[in-house]
């Protein structure tokens, strides 16, 4: 009860900041298509599965943090059930990998399955090849990442995706100055709004913590879940400016794997 009213008191908290100092002028809507994992109940909390070596580990601990004090879910960081390079996805959950994946072009990305609009399973990826590079290679820059990249499997989408306007105080907002002023390494109220925007109905089912097997079961199909970082894997591109890219795999009969990406400037 006392967990459950403290997050209460900071949802008012921060929607209060917001609408007091927020940039009104942003996005009103930044769901990710209304896609969203099913559940019955909520708060609801998703496992975030741990394939980080020692030096991100700091970064996933405070992105789920972040994400945690949303009054409509938590985040649990337990033990990842992949390798960093192999980050293969696991049903009902996100697992959250790093490794050096090559100059393909981006820093980091993050991909979900769905069935309809049901999330069923998600990745990140954080690329160390361009995380190696002076530029990237700051806790700044680390923090928005993760945060943002853990987001997308939440459900949000970007606030604004220009790099070179002033920042909006929000990791869902692309920025080539990470640190700020104000610091994009972090939500801001408008990201916590949303999220009770996206999870204020629920479900008659839950694709949280259900095994593979299970979901199969549920979902009546499995879909391929070792989609990798060669872009040629991620199907058609819905948007792709150089900046961020959209792409979206259809296996059919309503099961998709989106790919969300920062691309890299090097």
């Amino acid at each position: 009860m006392i967990a459950k009213t403290k997050k209460s008191l900071m949802s008012l908290l921060v929607l209060g900041v917001f609408f007091l100092f927020g940039r009104l002028s942003v996005k009103a809507n930044h769901s990710w298509g209304g896609y969203h994992w099913a559940r019955t109940s909520n708060p609801f909390t998703l496992k975030l599965g741990d394939n980080l070596s020692s030096g991100w580990d700091p970064y996933l601990s405070t992105t789920s943090g972040d994400w945690s004090l949303s009054s409509v879910l938590d985040t649990m960081i337990v033990s990842g059930s992949t390798t960093g390079r192999r980050c293969r996805a696991t049903g009902g959950r996100v697992e959250v990998c790093n490794s050096s994946y090559g100059n393909n072009g981006w820093l980091g990305l993050a991909q979900i399955w769905v069935s309809g609009l049901h999330i069923t399973k998600g990745t990140t990826k954080m690329n160390d090849t361009y995380f190696g590079l002076a530029k990237y290679n700051t806790p700044a820059w680390k923090r928005l990442v993760v945060c943002q990249e853990v987001a997308h499997t939440l459900g949000l989408d970007h606030q604004d995706e220009i790099f070179n306007n002033p920042n909006l105080g929000t990791c869902m907002d692309y920025t080539d100055n990470p640190a700020g002023p104000p610091s994009n390494e972090h939500p801001n109220a408008h990201d916590y709004a949303e999220l009770e925007a996206i999870y204020s109905q629920t479900d008659g089912f839950t694709t949280v913590s259900q095994t593979i097997s299970q979901l199969a079961q549920n979902l009546g199909r499995r879909i391929q879940d070792d989609i990798g970082e060669i872009k040629s894997e991620w199907g058609r591109a819905i948007k792709d400016n150089g900046n961020v890219g959209l792409f979206e795999r259809d296996f059919g009969m309503g099961q998709k794997v989106f790919t969300f990406v920062i691309w890299a400037s090097e």
